[in-house]
């Protein structure tokens, strides 16, 4: 018997190496490797997503493909964007270098330089630098557009200039670069012409052109742009009756844009549902194909007793499968348990500080707009946290005296779970400022430089 296990063993081990060594003959393409990892940054596998496009970019550079080669930069450089806009803009620069030598498309060109020109321009903004750079590459993709007469490209690349203008505080220029975009807007860039049209406006207090131009905009089941609108439409109101009579018009503004933020999430969890779904589906096939090709092969070459040793391991792989598949589903259910008893006790917090904290109430009435809290205010903010979060505030000013009160009060919100959103628009920042905010906060005060490791971690930790 034991005999007989081991030449079954055997055959199984020269059948796997085989089979590995048959995957080993159809190499990974360039391409193939582009849409795995664009599939990975779909489902917000950052890593393992630029660790593919690195691969794609050596892939297509050793092949020849020069056109998945300038691709793989520009998305590796959209990709780290937000978490090092120097590096973006690098990467941008080798894309646009690979595609001059081997140029394809005058499409693409236009397109890699109104990325490298908006790359250009975060790295001015968060510099305080230049932003003569932004604007040379963002004229050169316009230039480009309009002389092949391609309408969509030029209301891109004019909305990016005008946010470039918008940027550097030239609000006048901003609105010119707008206007003339709007002129020739198609209807997919309608929406992101009259935001930066409106916010222009709304910069030189011109509020009638703001609120008309914001009123335009028909954002649809987009909630990020339904916010934008209805908190700015609330921000206009504000300014015009002095935020003592607006409380009404605040509130049914955002129990809107709360209600798109719901259906989104409705959405997304429905999406995440059905492509873990699909790829299931792919996994078994794939896996069946595979075990098909191997009894195909030894149906050829092996005897009937060989045969017969395969479809025991063969069952015997198949119970370890189920066997483990039992145990993962049994982890996951527990891990799922746990996370829903965490879910609750958050809850339960959060509840009972919205039901016994006056600042709280206010900052739900307030919803995303412009709040002001006074001294004391802030004072019954952080005392709440210390009593449900071991001092943790106390902590935080012993250990860092030197922290500026603005610092401590980005912390609380960030503690909350205040979005980056609605902090933008409680200090009347964008939300690029708030996350290069929290940014400088977690390097410069935590001394923190991983990426990884977000403001929101650092203080839970």
């Amino acid at each position: 018997m034991q005999t007989r296990a081991l030449y079954i063993f055997i055959i199984g081990v020269l059948l796997v190496a085989y089979s590995c060594k048959q995957q080993d003959q159809h190499p990974q393409t360039a391409k193939a490797c582009l849409e795995a990892a664009e599939a990975a940054l779909a489902d917000d596998s950052i890593r393992l997503g630029e660790s593919l496009l690195r691969k794609t970019i050596r892939l297509a550079e050793a092949s020849e493909d020069w056109h998945t080669h300038y691709i793989a930069y520009q998305r590796l450089a959209l990709s780290l964007s937000q978490s090092n806009p120097d590096e973006a803009l690098r990467l941008m620069k080798q894309a646009l270098t690979s595609y001059e030598q081997h140029p394809d498309d005058e499409r693409n060109h236009c397109l890699l330089l109104d990325y490298a020109g908006t790359y250009a321009a975060q790295v001015a903004f968060t510099t305080e630098g230049s932003y003569d750079e932004a604007f040379g590459y963002i004229n050169k993709a316009y230039d480009i557009a309009k002389k092949g007469q391609m309408a969509d490209l030029m209301c891109q690349t004019l909305t990016s200039l005008a946010n470039v203008a918008w940027a550097k505080e030239d609000f006048r220029q901003a609105l010119s670069y707008a206007h003339q975009a709007e002129s020739v807007a198609t209807d997919e860039l309608r929406p992101g012409t009259l935001q930066v049209l409106a916010r222009s406006y709304l910069d030189l207090n011109i509020l009638d052109s703001a609120e008309t131009a914001y009123r335009q905009i028909q954002p649809g089941d987009d909630v990020h742009l339904a916010y934008i609108v209805q908190s700015n439409l609330a921000k206009i109101a504000l300014r015009r009756m002095g935020a003592t009579q607006v409380e009404d018009s605040v509130d049914e503004a955002f129990e809107q844009a709360e209600s798109f933020y719901y259906k989104a999430l409705e959405q997304k969890d429905q999406y995440y549902q059905e492509t873990l779904r699909q790829e299931l589906e792919n996994q078994q096939l794939e896996y069946r194909s595979k075990m098909y090709g191997r009894t195909l092969l030894i149906f050829i070459i092996a005897s009937l007793v060989v045969i017969t040793a395969i479809i025991l391991v063969f069952r015997y792989r198949m119970q370890a499968q189920r066997q483990e598949k039992r145990q993962l589903q049994q982890e996951a259910e527990h891990q799922k348990a746990l996370l829903h008893q965490a879910n609750e006790v958050v809850a339960f917090l959060q509840n009972f500080i919205l039901e016994r904290t006056e600042v709280m109430q206010k900052l739900n009435q307030g919803g995303d707009s412009l709040i002001y809290l006074s001294p004391h205010e802030w004072s019954e903010v952080e005392r709440t946290l210390n009593a449900i979060d071991n001092n943790r505030f106390a902590n935080l000013r012993e250990q860092y005296p030197n922290m500026q009160e603005d610092d401590i009060r980005l912390c609380i919100l960030t503690r909350l779970g205040i979005s980056n959103r609605t902090i933008g628009n409680i200090y009347c920042i964008t939300i690029s400022a708030v996350q290069h905010r929290k940014l400088k906060l977690k390097k410069d005060v935590f001394c923190e430089t991983n990426p990884d490791i977000t403001l929101e971690q650092i203080l839970t930790s």
